[in-house]
């Protein structure tokens, strides 16, 4: 199992991940659960999908926790 994507999808998406990631990387739900169970290896391609989803999020998160402390 892959828990680097496991991870990030669960951080990214919740509980019910797969299936959201998927849609964002452009693969199929029952690619992602492969990657995930181990039986199919994540492409290096992926990963750097992952860096730009989590990074993109990190910045929207930054910006959203700078607007509640300017009415906090």
């Amino acid at each position: 199992m892959s828990r680097l994507l496991v991870e990030a999808g669960e951080a990214l998406y919740g509980p019910r991940w797969q299936t959201d990631l998927a849609n964002d990387l452009g693969v199929s739900d029952r690619t992602v659960r492969r990657w995930a169970a181990g039986t199919q290896d994540v492409p290096q391609g992926a990963y750097t999908d992952l860096l730009r989803l989590t990074q993109e999020r990190a910045g929207l998160l930054d910006s959203l926790a700078g607007r509640l402390r300017e009415v906090g």
